[in-house]
Formats: C-alpha cells, sequence, structure tokens
C-alpha cells in the first residue's frame, strides 16, 4: 500500500508539472502521513532533507558546476573543435567526427551535456549545415555526442550515484568511465561515418584546417585539466572534493588570464548560476534521500528485488528488465532524480546477483544518458534543437541510427563488465 501511494501520488504530481523536488517531497509527506502520525513524519522528512546533504563528498558538485561554467564561456570549445579538425578533420565524414570528439572532449572538461550542446553546437551545426550536412543531422549528432561528457570525467553524476549507492568509490568510478564513454563516442563515429557515405557527403577542404601545432598548442591548457584531475586523484595527492576545488581555480585562470575570453564582470552571472544550479540539485538530493528513507522503512527495494528475482536467476535476463525500465524512466525524468531513486531499488538485484555496484553504476549512467537526448523530457534533445533552430520531429528521423549506435553500445557494458571494470582493477581501485 505505501508504494502505491507513493508512486501514484509521485505520477500524478509529475503529470501536473510539479517540480520534480516538490514532486517527491510532497508524496513522501502524503506516504508517511498515511503511514505514521504526523509529528513523526514531518520530523523525519525535515531530519532527511539535511542529512542527505551533509555528505563532504557532495562539496565538489558546485566546484565542478561553476568549473564547467567557466570553461563553456571561456574560449575552449573553439580550441577544442580546432584541434579537433586537425586530428579527423580530412577523414570521411570529417566534420561530423569532429563534433563527436569536440562534444565528447568538452563534455568531459565540463561535465555537462547541457554545457556542450550549446558551446560546441553554436558553432559545429551551422559549420555542419555549410558542409553540406542537414540541419537536422547536425543537431542530432550533437545532441547525442554531448551526453558523453556523462561517462568521461569529471562527472557531477557519478558523484550522486556514489552517494546514492552508499559510498562506491569517486575514483574508481571516474575511472570506470572511461572505456565505455570512449566506446559510445567511437560507436556515434561509426554511424555519423555510415551517414556520410550513404548521402555522399564531401570531406573537409585543406584551407578549412588550421596548422597543426597552432591548434595542437591552443588546445593543450584545456585537456591539461583532465590530467591534472584525474591523475591527482588516482595519485593520492587530493581528493574528488579537492580536485572540484583545483578545477574551478585551474579553470578561472585559463579563462580570464591565459584566454582572456571572460572578464572579472562576467564572473557574478557565472557565480549566480553556479548557485541556481547548486540549490537545484541539492534540493533533489534532500528530497530523494527521504523518499529512499521511506522506501528502506516500507522494504520496497527488497520487495521489488524479491519479484524479479523470482522471474529468473538470469543474470543477463535481469539486467535486461532493469536496462528497459530505466530507458523508459529516462524518457521522462531527468538523469539525477532517477540515479537517486533507482539506484536503492536495483541496486540491491543487482549485488544479489554478484554484480559490482560499479559495474552497474556505469550501465545505469550510460542507460539513463540516452534519456537526455531523448523525448518527451529530454533536456539536452530541447537545447539542442534550440540552438539548430529545428524541431523534434525535424530530428527523430536522422538521430535513430545514433540511438542505435547507443544501445548497442549499452548492450556491451551490460554483457561485459570488463569494459567498465579493467581501468579501476588496473589502477588498483578496485
Amino acid at each position: 500500500m505505501t508504494s502505491l501511494i507513493l508512486f501514484g501520488v509521485f505520477a500524478i504530481l509529475l503529470l501536473i508539472n510539479l517540480p520534480i523536488a516538490l514532486a517527491i517531497i510532497f508524496a513522501t509527506l502524503v506516504s508517511m502521513l498515511m503511514t505514521v502520525d504526523t509529528l513523526p513524519a514531518l520530523t523525519t522528512i525535515a531530519q532527511r532533507l539535511t542529512a542527505g546533504i551533509d555528505s563532504f563528498a557532495l562539496l565538489a558538485i558546485p566546484y565542478f558546476i561553476l568549473s564547467g561554467y567557466l570553461m563553456g564561456q571561456g574560449g575552449i570549445a573553439h580550441r577544442l573543435i580546432s584541434f579537433s579538425k586537425v586530428l579527423v578533420g580530412r577523414l570521411p565524414g570529417g566534420l561530423a567526427i569532429v563534433n563527436v570528439i569536440s562534444c565528447a572532449l568538452f563534455g568531459s572538461i565540463s561535465g555537462s551535456a547541457v554545457a556542450a550542446t550549446s558551446a560546441i553546437g553554436g558553432f559545429m551545426i551551422p559549420a555542419m549545415e555549410k558542409e553540406g550536412y542537414k540541419k537536422p543531422f547536425g543537431t542530432a549528432v550533437t545532441v547525442t555526442a554531448a551526453t558523453t561528457g556523462m561517462l568521461i570525467p569529471p562527472s557531477n553524476i557519478l558523484i550522486i550515484y556514489s552517494l546514492a549507492s552508499g559510498g562506491v568509490s569517486i575514483a574508481a568510478l571516474f575511472i570506470a568511465g572511461y572505456l565505455p564513454g570512449i566506446l559510445v563516442t567511437v560507436s556515434l563515429i561509426l554511424a555519423a561515418v555510415l551517414y556520410v557515405k550513404r548521402n555522399n557527403i564531401q570531406t573537409l577542404s585543406k584551407e578549412s584546417i588550421e596548422p597543426f601545432f597552432p591548434a595542437f598548442f591552443g588546445a593543450i591548457p584545456s585537456l591539461f585539466l583532465i590530467f591534472l584531475i584525474i591523475g591527482g586523484i588516482i595519485g593520492g595527492i587530493f581528493t574528488p572534493t579537492e580536485a572540484g576545488a583545483i578545477a574551478v581555480l585551474y579553470s578561472l585562470i585559463l579563462s580570464l588570464v591565459f584566454y582572456r575570453q571572460i572578464t572579472v564582470k562576467d564572473l557574478y552571472p557565472i557565480l549566480l548560476k553556479t548557485v541556481n544550479t547548486t540549490a537545484i540539485v541539492m534540493l533533489l538530493i534532500g528530497a530523494s534521500s527521504a523518499m529512499s528513507w521511506l522506501m528502506s522503512y516500507a522494504s520496497i527495494p527488497q520487495t521489488i528485488s524479491h519479484m524479479l528475482l523470482t522471474l529468473s536467476e538470469n543474470p543477463l535476463l535481469i539486467l535486461l528488465i532493469i536496462n528497459i525500465t530505466l530507458l523508459v524512466v529516462g524518457t521522462f525524468m531527468d538523469m539525477t532524480p532517477a540515479v537517486l531513486i533507482f539506484t536503492p531499488i536495483f541496486l540491491p538485484v543487482a549485488e544479489s546477483l554478484g554484480i559490482s555496484p560499479l559495474h552497474f553504476g556505469i550501465m545505469m549512467i550510460l542507460n539513463l544518458s540516452i534519456g537526455l537526448c531523448t523525448p518527451p523530457v529530454g533536456s539536452v534533445l530541447f537545447v539542442g534543437c534550440s540552438i539548430g533552430k529545428v524541431s523534434i520531429s525535424e530530428v527523430i528521423k536522422p538521430i535513430l541510427p545514433l540511438y542505435a549506435a547507443m544501445f548497442i553500445a549499452l548492450v556491451l557494458v551490460t554483457m561485459f563488465p570488463a569494459i567498465s571494470e579493467f581501468l579501476p582493477r588496473a589502477f588498483g581501485l578496485i
């Protein structure tokens, strides 16, 4: 009864477009009022809202959000695009490949798929149209490739999964995201190349590609951030939270002093956007903590686990059911609340089948990344269509092969845990 009330009220509130954090809080409150006394219910929710965000690891989130905004306005995108052109611009489908690689690089540096879509798409979508690509396809490439930054660190969503899973190592998650992120990137590149060959689009001319060394040296300071953050975490020089602070300092120096793309006056609106985004994320985390407590109190995860395990003891079949569920969830729920709500439900099932929390987390993030570029609530898809000035209906046809590429990558990551676990194991993190 508790689960029916909880998820029923939650669904109704979502249908009337109540902000998801408030929907979580009100659904939890209604369910608790019907199972415990009024005063304990209110007290418990207040306690869980506070306890949910009382974590040292969460301090990394506002730091990485701020560094992402600094990178987004600091002249990084143009230099990464120039560097990608030098690397792959002369290959068949060169500009589409440049788009994918640029989005992956910028997404990993900024930690935001929306930022990657805005920064890279604003330049690449018109450039691809000029070279003979249809605008809907350029938009489709941008929005799908931008999601790879959710897997390639530093990634805020991996930090949130660490919290929701009960403490999976953030460093291990960061390292684990590399191979799956590269796999998705390569899959999208292959899909884009097939599109180019089918439509006989010409490669880039030599005149449109900068000389190698200026492009290479221009991109080095931006790319060094990845090595600085990950190298420092793996080497034990600093924690992920401290790495976030270092990322802010490095991004500030790079954007303000080295590239000189922003001024001191630009810092106030950047800080304001950081505060707004951080407040939304923290409210979601606190609200989801209250819902997770109620689900645990009502034994909802254990009940769902028992139901799934009675269907089959085959791990691949259970993972298929979980993946299908998450794919559906990702089409109408943003990634952060989905991770916070469904990790406590599905992770115990995965662990009972011998699946590591690390592997499950990477699989879950990859799965929900597809939802970022899927209607009806794909935030990255909406941003991309706005930048490309195309409708969602126009993008659906060219984006289908790219969806297929991401699904294939998801299947491979699901079936072969070594893709996620090889690097963390090699570095002694698991």
